[in-house]
């Protein structure tokens, strides 16, 4: 969201209501376009009895391993393999696959099913482990995503986050959804509807929780949802505007942008709304804050210098040290979030009138342009550091975009006939 003057949260939500039409309620459609530089060849073959199942688990697989932008899919056609077949890792070698996957489900008696499947290296001709995991059938895709995320992790060394979610809001008609699915758009879930705006959803650490900006009461309050339970507690709702809220890497705090002062300011206020304290001291508009992944610090926008630029402080606030400026290239910089390394600031640039996501290098200063698109907004990090999703518009339309922090591969998120914007990505699950 652009930095918050006074007039700024009524001139952004009237766009708000502009661009978003009358979407239902509906699954994100996802377009990939771009590839890594180098991608993995892969083969996974159709899980043994997965036929029987209410979800294609093995295409499952395969269609995140190519969301990713990072594997080949091999064909394997019909074939179907279990982990317990002996496997011709040469002939499938031959076939152009590095690696390979085999597996079966198995409808246990109560009602839930096993899968189990195995990966194999086919260049050294060896066992590279597997997984048996058990879920009822409403969790067979998230069960899919984490057999990928295994895939991912032990053929490139990182973590994946297909078994991570998103968080965004969709006008419906006359009300406002904020939804969640799976991190490729499916399996939708409506945590609030309202008939009245809801915007920067941000989850918490533990994935439980989502704090949001809501104006069903004629005003932004700031909650925070417990998403198991649908529980809900007002976290800030002080006179003037309450937005903005960032959690703190333990899940104990919440940092938001207040105006009870007058002009907005950065607090500091505990996960359960009590303990409020003030932490930034200018005269000027500070907004937007996000927190370092160690809790040290958090960043910032203000127009304290004139025009919008991220700055960063002490998490303890000015009092505890003076804020610093972080961004130099650009006139106007703004909605900071750094990402789970530390290393990197994602943030949004107006450069010729158009508003751009660009990623920064903290250490060396070097500010790179991701996006060929001209209306984004709202960065999050995935949770391994390697994709950034975001907010911009395709055809005066308003979706969710992903792109890899090289660049090279970048996903479209769109509800069919309808706008879509406010991503967060959810962090790792337990």
């Amino acid at each position: 969201m652009r930095l918050m003057t006074k007039l700024g949260l009524k001139t952004w939500l009237a766009s708000c209501l502009i661009a978003a039409g009358g979407a239902a309620h509906a699954q994100l459609n996802v377009l990939v376009t771009g590839v890594g530089s180098t991608q993995f060849p892969i083969a996974t073959a159709n899980f043994a009895n997965e036929t029987a199942t209410p979800q294609p688990i093995s295409k499952i697989v395969r269609d995140d391993l190519a969301r990713s932008g990072k594997f080949n899919n091999i064909d394997v056609g019909n074939t179907t393999v279990s982990e317990t077949d002996s496997v011709d890792l040469g002939g499938w070698k031959a076939k152009g696959a590095d690696a390979f996957v085999a597996g079966s489900v198995t409808p246990l008696a109560n009602g839930e099913y096993q899968i189990r499947f195995k990966l194999y290296d086919t260049v050294k001709q060896q066992n590279l482990g597997g997984l048996e995991l058990t879920t009822p059938a409403s969790g067979l895709r998230m069960t899919a995503h984490k057999v990928a995320d295994y895939i991912y992790d032990k053929l490139l060394g990182t973590r994946g986050v297909f078994a991570t979610r998103l968080s965004y809001v969709v006008r419906s008609g006359n009300r406002y959804l904020l939804q969640v699915s799976d991190s490729d758009g499916q399996d939708v879930h409506v945590a609030l509807s309202s008939p009245e705006p809801i915007i920067s959803p941000v989850w918490s650490p533990d994935g439980t929780r989502v704090a949001y900006v809501s104006f069903e009461k004629k005003k932004p309050i700031v909650y925070v949802h417990d998403l198991p339970t649908g529980r809900r507690v007002i976290i800030s709702d002080q006179k003037g505007n309450n937005s903005a809220p960032a959690w703190s890497p333990d899940g104990r705090t919440l940092a938001v942008a207040l105006s009870r002062t007058g002009n907005t300011q950065i607090f500091a206020v505990n996960a359960d709304g009590t303990g409020l304290r003030r932490l930034s001291q200018s005269t000027s508009i500070d907004t937007e804050p996000a927190y370092s992944p160690d809790g040290q610090s958090i960043y910032f926008t203000s127009d304290r210098g004139g025009q919008p630029q991220i700055y960063r402080m002490p998490a303890q606030g000015e009092s505890a040290g003076a804020a610093q400026r972080v961004t130099f290239s650009g006139s106007y910089n703004t909605s900071p979030r750094v990402s789970p390394d530390g290393k990197t600031l994602a943030y949004i640039s107006r450069v010729g009138g158009a508003f751009k996501l660009y990623e920064l290098d903290l250490a060396s200063g070097v500010a790179t342009a991701l996006t060929d698109t001209i209306h984004d907004e709202s960065p999050s990090f995935a949770a391994n550091g390697q994709y950034i999703l975001y907010a911009t518009q395709v055809n005066g339309r308003g979706v969710l975009a992903a792109v890899s922090t090289d660049g090279r591969t970048r996903q479209i998120l769109s509800v069919p006939g309808g706008s879509v914007r406010e991503p967060s990505w959810g962090p790792f699950m337990q």
